[in-house]
């Protein structure tokens, strides 16, 4: 059920963690995004809103090893980029997987899914986007480094196979700022307009925009570029671009884009890129601006659109349903013996294998993203393990070289609990005796650190150590992707002992 309200203002980013590159459109009075999810799986989250601020998660567009096969793919590797387009009762999702197929597309009449079998394009690059024109052609565009160089480059293909009608040509190579990509082409009152990122995915990141009255161009760079920028700005809020526009339907325009929150000086931020949300004001001459001439704010103005709640998600994940929900997702595609929700009804069962953290396959692990700076983090683990070197317990994981963990271990013939830092080639580990029974594993997040407890009978917590948020953050770990909180298992002589999470709690406190 949804509730009706309205408000003056809404808070960005409109979707917190990391969910980055965020791409929209627009169904009558419906709104649909899609984001990155690189390595993990089930992959290419997929949004709905009525009102561009409030938006709760309606599936994966991307569910089968067939559609997202990732391998032993690198954490930042696999999905990059998606776009969402509807044409004709269809939404098209485009997408690159970086570490398989390169350049497909699925499509689907129910934006829920299920998505169809991926069709490939054979043009190269990343970040690819649709643009159905009025006459019935399709344009492709992607980020190519190509014959004519460095930039955007266009063909025209088939929407029913994917091929490519036309060879591909350079369209834009921006304004001079490293790395064009993310082109979205629009067509708007006659003229096209190619939006693109600049600058790289960081702190001089950049939104630019130029316009032709013809597909290929040539296209005329806006005078007033760039769009949106947050570079060198005294601002709560950095690298703004990857911009996608939406006409909305009472006809005002809006943009979402990715931007970042450091939480500390010099900035490193660990949740990731987000989705922010901003108007778009067009000038007298016919260019968008995105924002406050260029910015965004953390609190602004509300589309006038009637605001639609959903109701919040539950803070406490029980295991009673015979599916995970939305939030959860594996690292890589899952290994089917690895975790069972009916193994222990009203458990989730996790099985370890040969696979750490510290590897490149498939894990057991069963995660969702840190979304907010502060939160208390807990799960109720039954486990005794068998084996020795066994263990199964809570991470905070950014990738395989950069993760704290908090776990139950057989160590020397005995159930220990150990804390766990690993920081690029340092490693330091803290261990404690644990009695037969259950465990409460406790994560406590601030915005600059990580405080790890236990808590193995009513009243008596006990804390472990804690660890730097910023060890985790993009800035020294490296990559596209942000913290994941995860439920893991590992069994360095095979399949493991079960390890059975009774519940998981993910309670946020701000930010």
């Amino acid at each position: 059920m949804e509730t009706t309200c309205s408000t003056t203002t809404y808070s960005n980013p409109v979707i917190p963690g990391f969910y980055p590159d965020p791409s929209i459109c627009r169904v009558e009075d419906d709104y649909y995004l899609v984001t990155s999810s690189f390595a993990y799986f089930p992959g290419v989250p997929i949004f709905h809103s009525k009102d561009l601020v409030n938006w709760r998660q309606i599936g994966h567009c991307l569910t089968t090893e067939q559609q997202l096969p990732l391998g032993n793919t690198w954490i930042s590797g696999g999905i990059f980029a998606p776009t969402i387009r509807y044409h004709d009762g269809w939404f098209y999702m485009v997408t690159t997987n970086v570490s398989g197929v390169g350049n497909f597309y699925v499509r689907s009449q129910q934006p829920e899914g299920p998505w169809s079998e991926m069709i490939t394009v054979a043009q190269g690059g990343i970040d690819p986007s649709l643009l159905f024109d009025e006459d019935g052609s399709v344009y492709f565009q992607s980020t190519y480094s190509g014959n004519e160089g460095y930039g955007i480059y266009q063909c025209e293909i088939d929407i029913s196979t994917g091929q490519m009608l036309t060879e591909s040509r350079m369209i834009w190579m921006g304004t001079g700022g490293a790395h064009p990509e993310a082109p979205h082409l629009y067509k708007i009152n006659g003229l096209y307009y190619l939006l693109i990122a600049e600058g790289g995915t960081e702190y001089g990141h950049m939104v630019t925009i130029a316009r032709s009255d013809a597909p290929y161009g040539p296209y005329e760079p806006c005078p007033h570029n760039p769009i949106l920028t947050h570079r060198s700005r005294n601002s709560s809020i950095h690298a703004t671009g990857h911009a996608d526009l939406v006409q909305a339907h009472d006809g005002s325009w809006w943009a979402v884009f990715l931007g970042i929150r450091p939480v500390s000086y010099p900035y490193r931020h660990h949740l990731g890129r987000e989705t922010f949300l901003a108007p778009v004001s067009w000038t007298a001459d016919g260019w968008p601006i995105i924002g406050n001439g260029g910015s965004v704010e953390s609190v602004m103005d509300a589309p006038q659109l009637t605001e639609v709640r959903w109701p919040s998600n539950s803070t406490r994940e029980d295991f009673d349903d015979s599916t995970l929900g939305f939030d959860w997702v594996f690292l890589r595609n899952p290994d089917p013996l690895s975790w069972s929700l009916s193994e222990s009804p009203g458990n989730l069962v996790l099985r370890g294998n040969k696979t750490s953290l510290d590897d490149s396959g498939t894990p057991a692990f069963v995660g969702r993203r840190l979304r907010h700076w502060s939160s208390n983090i807990s799960a109720l683990l039954n486990f005794e393990p068998q084996h020795e070197g066994e263990e199964a317990g809570l991470t905070v994981f950014m990738n395989n070289s950069y993760h704290y963990d908090l776990a139950v271990k057989r160590q020397e013939g005995r159930k220990v609990v150990v804390f766990r830092r690993t920081v690029g080639s340092l490693r330091a580990e803290i261990t404690l005796e644990c009695s037969e029974g259950p465990v409460i594993l406790k994560v406590e997040a601030q915005s600059e650190w990580f405080h790890f407890k236990i808590q193995q009978d009513s009243s008596h917590v006990l804390e472990l150590g804690s660890g730097e948020t910023h060890l985790l953050s993009t800035e020294v770990a490296g990559g596209f992707t942000g913290v994941v909180i995860a439920m893991y298992a590992v069994c360095e002589t095979g399949q493991g002992s079960p390890a059975s999470f009774d519940w998981f709690e993910y309670e946020p406190l701000n930010g």
